[in-house]
C-alpha cells in the first residue's frame, strides 16, 4: 500500500474513494473500508482512504491530550491490512478548515479521478461544513463521480464511533472496546529506565514511554499481553500513579511486568495489548501487601490467558 501525506504527490488514475477521521479503524470504519476495496476492486480501480491529521475537532474546537485510539502510522498498518490501497495522511489546519467544499472536492477528483465516493450518511467537508451529501452529489454530477453513503454500524444497541471506544478505555472497560474495535486495545512505546523499584521487589516492569496524544485506560491493573521483538508474551500491566509509594500525586504511568522474561530491553520499542481488566490501582499498608497482590494479579493473568 501506498502511504502519502498530503495530496500533492498523489496521482490515480481511477479511485473508489472515502474520506474521514478513521480513528482506531473500527468495525464501523471496517464496514465502510470493505465495501470500497471490494467495489474499486471490481471495477480495476484503487480504493484510497483520505484521513486528516490532525483531528478536524481537535484544531476547531477541543484541542486536549489523550485523544487519539491510533497515530497516523498504526492506522495505515490497518488500512493496509484491510486492502486499502492509497492512504492520505492530509494534514489539517487552520488554512485548510476555510477551503470551499468544492475547491477541495475539485484537488481530490485532479489527484484521483474519482469514480465513487463513499461517506457516511451525515457526512459534511469544507468551510462552514458546506459540502454535506447532497452538495456533493452535484459535485459528483459535475465532476464525473457518483456518491454511495453508508448507514451507521451499530453493536449491543449502539452506534460504534471512537467517542463511543474513547469512553470504554477511560472506564477501564478494555474488553467491551475490543469488541468495537474488532481486536484488543494496545499502545506501543519505547521502553525507558524508571526508579528500579519493581526489580527491588522482585518483580521488574517495563516501564512504556506513550505518546501523550494516545488514550490510555484508566488507572488499575490489566492482563494482556506484551510484544517484544515480534514475540508475544503474558503480561500484568499497571497504569496509575502507585500511590503504595509515592506522596504526591504523579502523572499516571504505563508498566508492565512481562511473565517469563528476562532481557534488557530499555531503549526498544514493544507493543502493550489489554486483554482484561483484573482490578482498580489501590495503595497498600507495605511493599509487602503489594507484591502478594501483584503475585495474585499474575495467577490470574495466567488463568484469564490460559483459557
Amino acid at each position: 500500500m501506498q502511504h502519502f501525506y498530503g495530496l500533492q504527490e498523489v496521482n490515480v488514475k481511477s479511485a473508489w474513494l472515502t474520506i474521514g477521521s478513521f480513528d482506531g479503524v473500527h468495525l464501523g470504519h471496517q464496514q465502510i473500508i470493505s465495501k470500497l476495496t471490494a467495489g474499486a476492486h471490481a471495477e480495476g480501480a484503487s480504493a484510497v482512504v483520505l484521513t486528516f491529521y490532525p483531528h478536524p475537532s481537535v484544531v476547531l474546537r477541543d484541542p486536549r491530550e489523550s485523544f487519539y485510539l491510533t497515530t497516523p502510522e498504526e492506522k495505515v498498518v490497518f488500512l493496509a491490512e484491510a486492502g486499502v490501497d492509497v492512504a492520505i495522511t492530509h494534514p489539517f489546519n487552520d488554512e485548510v478548515s476555510v477551503v470551499p467544499a468544492r475547491d477541495f472536492v475539485t484537488q481530490l477528483h485532479k489527484h484521483l479521478k474519482i469514480r465513487q465516493l463513499l461517506v457516511g450518511h451525515d457526512f459534511v467537508l469544507g468551510h462552514n461544513r458546506q459540502g454535506d451529501v447532497p452538495a456533493l452529489r452535484h459535485f459528483g454530477e459535475e465532476l464525473g463521480f457518483s456518491v454511495q453513503t453508508i448507514e451507521a454500524f451499530h453493536k449491543d444497541g449502539d452506534v460504534v464511533s471512537s467517542s463511543r471506544i474513547r469512553g470504554l478505555l477511560e472506564a477501564g472497560k478494555v474488553d467491551q472496546a475490543a469488541s468495537l474495535l474488532g481486536r484488543s486495545y494496545s499502545l506501543s512505546g519505547m521502553v525507558e529506565r524508571g526508579d528500579g523499584r519493581g526489580r527491588h521487589l522482585g518483580i521488574p516492569t517495563a516501564n512504556l514511554a506513550v505518546s501523550k496524544e494516545l488514550v490510555v485506560p484508566s488507572a488499575g491493573v490489566y492482563a494482556g499481553h506484551v510484544v517484544v521483538n515480534g514475540k508475544k508474551y503474558m503480561a500484568v500491566s499497571n497504569i496509575g500513579v502507585r500511590p503504595t509509594f509515592e506522596a504526591e500525586v504523579l502523572a499516571p504511568r504505563v508498566e508492565a511486568h512481562i511473565l517469563d522474561f528476562d532481557s534488557d530491553i530499555y531503549g526498544q520499542e514493544i507493543k502493550l495489548i489489554f486483554l482484561a481488566h483484573l482490578r482498580d490501582e489501590q495503595p497498600f499498608p507495605n511493599a509487602d501487601a503489594l507484591v502478594t497482590q501483584i503475585k495474585t494479579d499474575i495467577i490470574h493473568t495466567r488463568q484469564i490467558l490460559s483459557n
